[in-house]
């Protein structure tokens, strides 16, 4: 027999959120091997140039889906893409510290 907590990390969603931060791990780790900060910085980055053929689908998916415009948001895909890695790495980091255990 299992015991509680084991069952609850295997929860669906449970399950989902550590895809979703391996996913995003991912597309961090994807971006800092392919990408120059500065270049981000400056805009108008090649996204889809800079991030090899086997790692594209999963850094799009992880940036389109943080980049996604609501109506009124009037900035630029590559604003958004900025804006989007800033989130990334938010995220990763949160779950870094989340994983650490507590001193």
């Amino acid at each position: 027999m299992t015991s509680p907590a084991a069952r609850l990390d295997r929860e669906p969603a449970a399950l989902a959120m550590r895809i979703g931060v391996v996913a995003a791990e991912a597309a961090l780790a994807t971006f800092a091997r392919n990408l120059d900060l500065d270049e981000v910085e400056d805009g108008e980055v090649d996204f889809r140039g800079a991030i090899g053929p086997a790692e594209w689908p999963l850094f799009s998916l992880v940036i389109d889906t943080l980049a996604e415009a609501s109506p009124d948001d009037e900035r630029t895909l590559d604003e958004r893409r900025v804006a989007a890695l800033n989130d990334l790495a938010r995220i990763c980091m949160a779950a870094k510290q989340k994983a650490q255990p507590a001193a």
